[in-house]
């Protein structure tokens, strides 16, 4: 079971941070083209993340590959700009996971980079896997079409959430509570799940010093239906990695229903009570994820 549950920013204009970012325990580092690059820095930005992902690749294919190594994604610059189709050329044959497509409204959006990668794949060969498309929704129309854009492509696996832009978008004032984003958050794991799409991945939480907000956040987002969360700073890993976490409590319960389970079963039985709880099939498979998610944890923590 592979963990996407941080996605964290780094920006491709500064050195430094590309420099590290191979050793941080992000599940996701997210070279960004975007938003965190000025205008006059798109190129510089391109050749360094282009520089530090060809240094990935080999190391990865080298001796010095290292254990529980991070999924690569770029987010690219819109396909309306007139630095889109460089973006993905020089970063498509350098071994990500996926490109992380931004104001994603219509479609057609996601048809543009589908044909861009289906292209180089088809003159370079068979690809396995295929580059992914993570579409990022960042406005009232981006999320009103989200299921049609869920299904667009059989390259989009999940889906991303875009609360700043999102909340300028619709006038909302952004607030710890997050009340003003509780509706595009339950309807993005709606459609998400209708589209038989993995759970989606959180906003960004933008305090970096508040530890406890982020983890509020955090739980709250994990119990809408999202499995991570992006962030913008290393110090925000452990907290969101602690907050996806089952708990010891979450871990026993699942353990006893699915002992309890097992053993009605096999004597022939099938819904049951556990300290007055209805056990049925639902609430089995609940508990399954559950320590699945557990196992991958301590696996990627091995």
């Amino acid at each position: 079971m592979a963990l996407y549950r941080t996605w964290l920013f780094i920006p491709g204009s500064e050195e430094k941070k590309i420099a590290k970012a191979g050793q941080l325990d992000a599940d996701v580092i997210l070279f960004d083209l975007e938003d965190a690059v000025a205008v006059q820095e798109k190129e510089v930005a391109r050749e360094r993340v282009k520089a530090a992902l060809l240094a990935q690749a080999i190391r990865r294919h080298g001796a010095n590959e290292r254990a529980n190594e991070p999924h690569y994604f770029v987010r690219v610059n819109p396909p309306d700009t007139p630095f889109f189709r460089d973006d993905v050329e020089a970063v498509a044959k350098l071994g990500i996971t996926g490109v992380v497509l931004p104001k994603v409204e219509e479609n057609e959006h996601v048809y543009v980079l589908e044909h861009l990668l289906d292209q180089w794949e088809a003159d370079a060969g068979t690809r396995q896997p295929p580059i992914e498309i993570v579409p990022l929704i960042e406005t009232a129309r981006g999320l009103y079409h989200a299921y049609e854009l869920a299904k667009a492509s059989k390259r989009i696996r999940r889906l991303l959430f875009g609360s700043v832009d999102y909340a300028l978008d619709i006038r909302a004032t952004l607030t710890k509570q997050g009340h003003e984003l509780l509706y595009a958050r339950s309807h993005l794991v709606v459609a998400s799940r209708a589209a038989g799409l993995e759970p989606p991945i959180d906003s960004v939480f933008l305090d970096v010093h508040d530890s406890a907000g982020l983890t509020e956040e955090t739980r709250l987002a994990r119990q809408l239906g999202f499995q991570g969360k992006l962030i913008i700073h290393p110090k925000q890993i452990a907290p969101v990695h602690d907050a996806f976490a089952p708990t010891s409590e979450e871990r026993a319960e699942a353990e006893s229903v699915i002992a309890a389970y097992e053993q009605s079963v096999a004597a022939g039985g099938g819904v049951i009570l556990l300290d007055g709880k209805m056990i049925d099939l639902p609430v089995v498979e609940r508990a399954r994820k559950t320590l699945d998610t557990a196992r991958s944890m301590e696996r990627r923590k091995a």
